[in-house]
């Protein structure tokens, strides 16, 4: 029986030092790749092993040689010191306060005079370069004559010394005596031609290698770290480290327009994706997609030329590489690998058009955090796995791997045992729903300023952490990664191109804080946007609006769909007028499976209800959940949805009641929301998912509406035959 199980599809790490553990490791868990860690040396036992051979291959560390001789080629970040307030006289701004000196280095070589901003943010002007100078022995930037009682900051370039990424692992493994690997800045002329060369000489020695794990490829999300140390800002998205002189001079010439560091700067926010982003700031990334895409195409087709396959890792300096935009397609990349930390992240990368196959790094990592005396590595593995799992239904990977080091893993075989039952799974069910699209209720489209840019990774601040004020919108995209829906992302641009693709859809969704891109801000203010959403709605569309959906001061509203959502949100203006709906509709179809007090998470305050609305859930005369008919269609407002099982069922009794579906309700369905139904009808199958460890009893409705009872096991997946 062992020797007829499937195996592959899955990837492993390796070291010097655990030669024979790889291959037993090897053996037990079927896997067919191994992934070299230290890309340097591989025993020749390996080599023999049968297995394909993964090599990480860092474009832009891990050649101080090179980065000490051309520091006018190290890569740059624009970074802005804190608010200062001029008193009476001249006032002395430090540039490096707040910020590590061994992660960074003011870049006074270049034109500060043209690439530097000194800003009165009392009135957003920024002062002429007269109006202030540089003091090179203190690093600092003095103001000789500013407005008394004006605050003002500086916004400048800075070398990176010490690549953040590297910093970070040096950092949290506590790592002694490591020289700090400085990154250069492979979109240069030297660096360029010198990093072309010396991947020619890598892959020439290197024979054995199959696949070259680009770890990533040019440019670091934002990670800045303060004096002691410690995370100071981090955005995985961020692009205030993609520049340069040289790269905004092209950028330049391509916009025709003067560039300004506020681009990127904005206020000091570094335009993370809950800001509303400018037109600037849009140009500056298509630019750098399509300079980085060409590069990129550069380096794959060099490994091609070699027999190999090119695979990047969505991680790192990853940023330009944008997987669902259009310029990816060009980059000749084969496959992608990233990091799973739940359903979301998955999607994150199974979803990724146009490569040969996507691989799934799960977690644990093999990292001393977790395998180390009395650290329980099985509990999270159960954690990641189940969550994926969900995911993996809806748009499976086509690979599972695991990170660090595998000696720490050795130590622990009850979580050997575990993950051997994980990839057995993983095959069972690829083998079952490869090449099938699952049945889906409806067509959903999450609406904010981002769209497919950013599908499946809204809402993450840094990637798959949990943040106080973000749990109660990232359950939305989590639930929905796992749901039977056919998932867009669209954005307020996309509708203004082409408002014809809201004929496409069954429910849109709008999530977030007022103000954000998720919720879009300015745009509502948009005649074209918001009649072209009022218009789907009243045509029979549904709607679900969360937190504090089209939230946007302006003429005479808060939350711009007020009218369609059937709420209001108080600020002050509005106390005047009294309100009276507050009778709650507990029979509601949505609420029909809560058999608990919904969780709303951090909820919203001061919401409330307009005449003819049903109030579903109010608490303290604040309306946590609400329904409203508008013309044809149906709105939906939720002030927050944590991921849970139960909220899950919650938001799928929503978008089919916003769509006036609750007759599809028992269609491949589960009446106990602890268990899911997954229907291949192409295929020819369907299962049935326990998402829990414990035992669970449900019904299951069939496609034809017939139904049966099922007992199951803990964390069981059963296959059936339509």
């Amino acid at each position: 029986m062992e020797e007829n199980r499937m195996t592959g599809r899955v990837t492993i790490p390796t070291d010097l030092d655990v030669v024979p553990e790889t291959l037993e490791i090897l053996k037990k868990w079927g896997a067919d790749a191994i992934r070299d860690c230290d890309g340097t040396d591989f025993p020749q036992e390996l080599k023999d092993a049968d297995a394909k051979i993964y090599s990480t291959y860092y474009t832009t560390r891990k050649d101080n040689a090179w980065a000490k001789a051309n520091p006018d080629e190290v890569q740059q970040c624009y970074i802005m010191t804190p608010f200062y307030t001029a008193a009476d006289g001249a006032l002395t701004i430090p540039l490096m306060t707040g910020i590590s000196r061994e992660l960074m280095k003011v870049n006074d070589h270049d034109d500060i005079a043209r690439w530097w901003e000194v800003i009165d943010r009392t009135t957003g002007e920024p002062l002429d370069a007269a109006a202030w100078h540089y003091d090179a022995a203190t690093e600092s930037v003095v103001i000789d004559a500013p407005a008394a009682y004006h605050e003002y900051t500086v916004s400048f370039l800075a070398y990176l010394i010490w690549d953040p990424v590297h910093m970070y692992n040096s950092v949290i493994n506590d790592w002694k005596d490591v020289e700090h690997q400085i990154p250069f800045d492979v979109r240069q002329p030297k660096t360029h031609a010198y990093t072309m060369r010396r991947l020619r000489e890598y892959l020439e020695s290197h024979p054995y290698v199959n696949v070259v794990r680009f770890t990533t490829f040019f440019h670091l999300f934002t990670l800045v770290f303060d004096e002691l140390r410690r995370e100071k800002y981090v955005d995985w998205y961020g692009y205030s480290a993609s520049v340069s002189p040289y790269i905004l001079e092209q950028f330049e010439k391509e916009v025709g327009y003067k560039f300004r560091p506020e681009f990127i700067i904005d206020q000091g926010y570094y335009n993370n994706q809950y800001r509303v982003p400018s037109k600037e700031y849009k140009d500056f990334q298509a630019f750098q997609r399509r300079e980085v895409a060409g590069l990129m195409k550069e380096m794959t087709d060099i490994v091609h030329a070699y027999g190999k396959e090119a695979m990047m890792f969505l991680g790192d300096h990853w940023i330009g590489c944008e997987p669902f935009m259009p310029e990816f397609q060009q980059s000749g990349v084969d496959a992608i690998v990233g990091s799973v930390g739940n359903g979301s992240t998955l999607r994150l990368i199974s979803d990724i058009p146009g490569v040969k196959y996507t691989e799934g790094r799960f977690l644990p990592y093999f990292f001393p955090d977790t395998f180390h005396e009395g650290g329980d590595p099985v509990r999270e593995a159960k954690e990641n796995w189940v969550t994926a799992r969900r995911a993996i239904l809806r748009k499976p990977i086509d690979r599972i791997g695991y990170g660090g080091y595998l000696k720490l893993a050795c130590e622990f075989p009850e979580f050997l045992d575990y993950v051997e039952s994980v990839c057995n799974e993983f095959r069972e069910l690829y083998e079952n729903i490869k090449g099938t699209t699952p049945y889906c209720v409806k067509r959903v489209a999450v609406l904010n300023c981002w769209g497919k840019m950013r599908a499946w990774g809204c809402h993450m601040v840094h990637h798959a952490l949990y943040y106080k004020q973000n749990y109660s919108y990232s359950g939305v995209i989590e639930m929905l990664s796992g749901a039977p829906f056919d998932v867009k992302f669209i954005s307020f641009e996309d509708i203004k191109k082409d408002p014809a693709l809201l004929d496409e859809l069954d429910v849109i969704i709008n999530v977030g804080d007022a103000d954000t891109a998720h919720t879009g801000g300015i745009w509502w203010e948009d005649p074209e946007i918001s009649s072209a959403i009022r218009k789907f709605v009243w045509n029979g569309g549904g709607f679900i609006g969360v937190g504090e959906p089209s939230g946007h001061a302006y003429q005479g509203h808060i939350l711009q769909l007020a009218s369609v959502l059937g709420v209001e949100e108080e600020n002050g203006f509005t106390l005047n007028y009294d309100k009276y709906n507050w009778d709650e509709h507990p029979d509601h179809f949505i609420l029909q499976d809560a058999d608990q007090p919904i969780d709303f998470g951090e909820g919203k305050k001061n919401i409330y209800a307009l005449e003819g609305t049903e109030v579903l859930v109010q608490r303290n005369r604040e309306v946590q959940m609400a329904a409203h008919d508008f013309g044809k269609g149906r709105a939906v407002y939720i002030s927050g949805v944590p991921y849970s099982f139960a909220n899950s069922r919650t938001l799928y009794r929503a978008i089919l009641w916003s769509a006036h579906s609750e007759e599809e309700l028992h269609t491949w369905f589960s009446s106990n929301y602890n268990v899911e139904v997954h229907a291949y009808v192409k295929n020819g199958k369907y299962c049935v998912v326990n998402n829990t460890y414990e035992p669970q009893s449900t019904v299951v409705y069939k496609g034809d509406g017939s139904s049966f009872a099922l007992d199951m096991a803990a964390n069981e997946i059963k296959w059936y035959e339509i």
